[in-house]
Parts: C-alpha cells; sequence; structure tokens
C-alpha cells in the first residue's frame, strides 16, 4: 500500500504537471514493451516498435527490471523540460547516487544478486558509461516514444482538462478525489494499492501530479523521499485504439460552419450540454458532432463524474489555429 500523507500547505501546493514527462514515458513505455498484456492499447505499439529498435536494449533491461525498483535518476524532474535536459541531468548524476541506487537494483536481483558488468561500469560513475547510457536511452526514445508523442500528448491533455474541471469545482480535494480509481482519496491521505509498503509524508512541499500514457496498473512514485514529490499515475484510455493514423475518411465530413462552431466550442474543454449551449445546437446534435470529431482524431472524450469532458487533441488545436490564420490572411 502506498499512503500519501498532506497537510495544509501541502493541498495548498498540489499541482498538475503542464505537458508529459518525456523520460518517464520513456521508461514506463520501456515496462510496457515487455508485457504480453493490454493487447487492445499497446499490441500496435508494440509491433511497430519491435521493428524499429536496434537492439541496444541489454542496458536498458539491466536498469529496468520487469517488476519493481529501477533508479529514481533515470526520470529527473529536468525531464519536464524536455528530452535533452533530462538525459544532461542523468549525464550529470553524482557517482555517490549511481552506486547507491544500482545497488538497490542489485539487492533485487533473486536469481543473480549483484551488478552484472555493465551497471557495475556504470556504479563507477566514469564519463564514458554515462555516455553509453545517454545514448541508449536517446536512441531507445527515437523508436519508441518520439513517433506517438502527439497521441501521448492528447491523452495527458485531456486528463489535465478532467483534473482542472475538478479544481475549479472542489478545489485540491476535489482533484485528488478525481483521481482514476486506483488511487482513493482518505483526506487527508491519498491511497493507492502499491508491491511494497510506502508512507510518503509531503512535509509542505506539495506534490507535482503526473498523468503518464504508459503508466498502466498501479501509480508510481520515487523511492528516494528527499527529491520532489511527484506521483506518476495512469492517464485515461478510452475504447478507441491508442495508435494509429490520426483522420482519414472522417475528415471529409469536418465541412461546414456547425461543425466548425463546434470545434471552436471545445477549445478549452466543455462537457456535452456546455457544447450543445456554445454552439447554439440541440444535446443530441452536439453529441453527434464530437462523435465524428473524435473519429476524426480532433477530439477526445473522457468521463467525468456524471458528466463527459471533450476537449482537442493536438491535431483538432492545430486545424484550429490554422483555420484562424487562413481567415485572417483572408
Amino acid at each position: 500500500m502506498l499512503r500519501i500523507h498532506f497537510t495544509g500547505d501541502d493541498l495548498a501546493r498540489v499541482r498538475m504537471a503542464v505537458r508529459p514527462d518525456v523520460l518517464w514515458e520513456t521508461i514506463l513505455s520501456f515496462h510496457r514493451l515487455r508485457e504480453r498484456r493490454r493487447a487492445l492499447a499497446f499490441g500496435e505499439w508494440r509491433s511497430e516498435t519491435r521493428t524499429r529498435l536496434n537492439g541496444e536494449t541489454k542496458l536498458l533491461s539491466a536498469l529496468v527490471p520487469p517488476h519493481g525498483y529501477f533508479p529514481d535518476f533515470l526520470t529527473p524532474p529536468a525531464a519536464g523540460c524536455g528530452l535533452e535536459p533530462g538525459l544532461e541531468a542523468i549525464r550529470d548524476t553524482p557517482p555517490r547516487r549511481l552506486h547507491a541506487e544500482l545497488a538497490l537494483v542489485a539487492s533485487g536481483r533473486a536469481a543473480a544478486p549483484g551488478l552484472p558488468a555493465r551497471l557495475a561500469a556504470l556504479a563507477e560513475g566514469r564519463p564514458e558509461p554515462l555516455a553509453r547510457l545517454v545514448t541508449v536511452l536517446r536512441s531507445y526514445h527515437r523508436a519508441a516514444v518520439e513517433p506517438y508523442w502527439p497521441h501521448i500528448q492528447a491523452r495527458v491533455e485531456a486528463d489535465r482538462a478532467v483534473r482542472g474541471r475538478a479544481l475549479l469545482d472542489g478545489g485540491a480535494g476535489e482533484l485528488l478525489a478525481s483521481l482514476p480509481p486506483v488511487l482513493r482519496w482518505k483526506a487527508p491521505v491519498l491511497e493507492a494499492d502499491y508491491p511494497v509498503e510506502r508512507e510518503l509524508h509531503l512535509d509542505g512541499r506539495g506534490l507535482l501530479l503526473q498523468p503518464s500514457f504508459f503508466c498502466r496498473g498501479t501509480p508510481v512514485v520515487y523511492r528516494d523521499a528527499t527529491l520532489p514529490p511527484v506521483l506518476v499515475y495512469p492517464a485515461d484510455h478510452t475504447p478507441a485504439p491508442a495508435f494509429g493514423e490520426a483522420g482519414g475518411p472522417s475528415l471529409g465530413r469536418l465541412v461546414g460552419h456547425t461543425r466548425s462552431a463546434v470545434l471552436q466550442a471545445i477549445r478549452y474543454g466543455c462537457t456535452t450540454s456546455e457544447l450543445a449551449r456554445r454552439a447554439g445546437v440541440s444535446l443530441a446534435s452536439a453529441s453527434q458532432h464530437a462523435a465524428v470529431l473524435r473519429e476524426a482524431g480532433l477530439v477526445l472524450t473522457l468521463r467525468h463524474g456524471n458528466a463527459v469532458l471533450h476537449t482537442l487533441t493536438p491535431l483538432g488545436a492545430a486545424l484550429l489555429r490554422g483555420g484562424a490564420t487562413a481567415e485572417a490572411a483572408g
């Protein structure tokens, strides 16, 4: 069981990540690559990714076990600003920290305790093994995550919209209560089923909520309680395929002033009833238009309580920006 303990100051410092974290997605995607479950959500992605990998996953396999602890230094806070800042932070990891966290990895290797040779060299903190790790991470990211980044962004943005609505409706407590069912808000403690017993006391530091496309099942926190607290949790996956070409034949139906008005109405997220009011259409018509936009890859729809919340995907936002530019030019 994981228990995260909040004070009043912590509730005031709860915040949402502004974008997907590139290294959390990269490392967690490696978990998804090796599992056989969730074929609907990740089967196509696994097949496509494996054809692009150049075999440089042995180092990652040693660093990131299929289950349990993986080093905190692989997901530095700097990665919230992008891949290169994150990789630079990994390259600058102090040798003492490398040694301590890799020793924890070794302690979890029941079949063959101790560090394999490739990790022993990394634990020494020398520049060459660290540079090798950075190269492998960059290569794996480009094969497994980068081609799907718009889809990852869309899911995370949709989740942010749901959490933002909860925050506006009822404050930080409502935001925490709105998190996926794997997390349970029992003020002043946020609980989740977890592989080990963990008690995380925030002690006034607040908590960064990081929705993740590749996080499935249980949420993730740093093992080192002195690091800035972050909770990585699963972003909602709708029944629609996770990957694939956006657009397609449905885009041919996106002609006309009404549907453009509907797309504009969804710009900042809205429920179906709000959409109908903003676009000046009936509730049934709003639902139908949203369904067509969703099929075209322009809108995501998530449930929030008894309502559904519609948000734009990056493609939908790009289409709006393009339309506004063309109108201004005309």
